[in-house]
């Protein structure tokens, strides 16, 4: 079996390691916030802020453009309790448009307001309702292969480096956690030095149990580049598989032997709550806590989320000659069609957590990805693509640019109808960038069903470099208020520039 991102081997766990302890949990007569502050699915008046504290207890949150907090608004906010794993997260409302907005959150017991622990201060950027530069960065695949938190090689040191750009939101594409993937003490490079690794008692097996799914997102809290991020940049979270198991699909029942409950439609549902529970996602979209949505940035930029994971079809030799749900499902490629139309924006982003030309193979001659490889006419999900991109196509939607992450390594892929076997499309770009610490790849084989031409690539020679090298990617986007040109940069762990390119909007 050859060697690859889904593949590698994850060998029996070292004994004897020690749970690490978590930033804030010191006991005391006052609750603590133990893994920092988050905001997320920021709108123009108002955002999502989470935060977990040690016990019971009740979040209470100030917020205002004022740092020092002398005329900010203060309310009550979530609950923290047993059942939420004591996260919570509050709708701040009423705030400005295009503004700083400064947030603090005091953890107090439930039954002693005078008992408050010590508060933890965030920031966030509202959407603007006019036409104003926009920034933001993306990337995803986070603590996979088993590399976690090396504190000795700067932990999760890519987000430092994302933080420096002061975007004004982080677009998290997928594979926040590897549920799957334990971490062990040591991970041996080819160099024949040691990644050392934090440890926990949760991620020292795969996640099966609740409790175990939770413990994947208070691992990656233990970093504190991360946690400072997050206090400084708003979210948008998307999910992939590795949040739940590797390539998973609904009603699959798992041949792995590290796990003892088989059934995905069991984890899926542990990993959706956990989820829901530890990002900043707004708390309730509709009856089934969907994922996929649209973000509204004002004049210039939607934001349309996809779940190519809850919905899809099952992974299988991709040949079919009929569309029979694909990889998004019959009524979430309903809604994308109809919010697309309905989108007044410059630029609409769709943010694909599964590529759409990279060949993502899977166990057993099946596919996990859109594409299968055969290079002709549309097959299995590539026609609910296919449908898609004539859509857009008759309707007249200009300006869509795909993002994505998923293969662990970088590259711009430019769709020309003129070199595709399917035709009925205008020609678009898709971005991929990652991993953020996890291991790279070589690239995948590219499809060219859609006429796609890998314009360009940096990955590793060789399977599973470890995030000590310089194969650990992110991108930035950037659109100009006064031209509305989109500016697409991909950018290494040390915040170079790898390639960038200008687009120009369709009117």
């Amino acid at each position: 079996m050859s060697l690859t991102r889904r593949t590698l081997f994850r060998g029996a766990l070292a004994a004897g390691g020690l749970a690490a302890a978590g930033p804030g949990l010191v006991r005391s007569g006052r609750p603590a916030l133990t893994h920092g502050v988050q905001s997320g699915d920021v709108l123009a008046d108002q955002a999502t802020v989470w935060a977990r504290a040690d016990r019971p207890s009740r979040m209470m949150v100030e917020f205002g453009t004022d740092p020092t907090f002398r005329r900010a608004t203060r309310m009550p906010g979530a609950l923290l309790l047993p059942g939420s794993d004591f996260t919570g997260k509050t709708v701040l409302p009423h705030l400005p448009d295009g503004a700083d907005v400064h947030y603090r959150v005091t953890p107090v017991d439930l039954h002693d307001s005078s008992l408050a622990g010590q508060p933890l201060s965030g920031r966030l950027r509202t959407v603007p309702r006019r036409a104003k530069d926009v920034s933001f960065v993306w990337s995803g695949d986070l603590a996979g292969q088993g590399f976690g938190i090396d504190t000795a090689r700067g932990g999760y040191r890519i987000f430092e480096q994302m933080r420096r750009l002061d975007p004004d939101f982080y677009l998290c594409n997928g594979d926040n956690i590897y549920a799957d993937d334990p971490i062990e003490p040591t991970v041996a490079l080819p160099d024949g030095t040691l990644w050392h690794n934090v440890v926990t008692e949760e991620k020292s097996k795969v996640a099966e149990t609740l409790d175990e799914f939770r413990g994947n997102y208070k691992y990656n809290l233990l970093d504190e580049n991360l946690r400072r991020f997050y206090a400084e940049v708003a979210q948008i979270q998307q999910w992939d598989d590795h949040e739940t198991h590797n390539n998973w699909y609904p009603g699959e029942i798992l041949d792995d032997p590290l796990y003892t409950e088989k059934r995905v439609d069991v984890l899926k549902l542990r990993a959706r709550q956990a989820y829901h529970e530890y990002v900043p996602i707004k708390p309730v979209y509709d009856r089934e806590n969907r994922i996929y949505r649209v973000l509204h940035h004002g004049p210039l930029l939607d934001v349309f989320v996809l779940d190519m994971r809850w919905y899809r079809d099952a992974n299988s030799p991709d040949k079919q000659t009929f569309n029979d749900g694909g990889i998004l499902g019959q009524e979430q490629a309903a809604w994308l069609k109809r919010e697309l139309k309905r989108s007044t924006a410059r630029w609409k982003v769709i943010s694909n957590d599964m590529p759409l030309c990279e060949v993502v193979t899977d166990a057993g001659g099946k596919f996990e990805a859109v594409s299968q490889g055969d290079n002709g006419m549309p097959l299995g999900r590539e026609l609910q693509i296919a449908e898609l991109l004539t859509f857009l196509k008759r309707n007249r939607i200009h300006n869509v640019v795909w993002l994505t992450t998923d293969v662990h390594y970088t590259a711009a892929h430019y769709f020309d109808p003129d070199k595709a076997a399917y035709q009925d499309f205008d020609p678009f770009w898709q971005f991929t960038s990652g991993p953020l610490n996890a291991g790279a790849f070589p690239s995948d084989a590219v499809d060219t069903t859609f006429g796609a031409q890998q314009v360009f690539v940096k990955a590793p020679p060789y399977a599973n470099a470890s995030p000590a090298t310089e194969f650990q990617f992110f991108g930035q986007v950037s659109v100009s208020a006064e031209t509305g040109a989109m500016t697409v940069r991909l950018r290494d762990n040390s915040g170079a520039v790898l390639w960038s390119k200008d687009l120009t909007p369709q009117r």
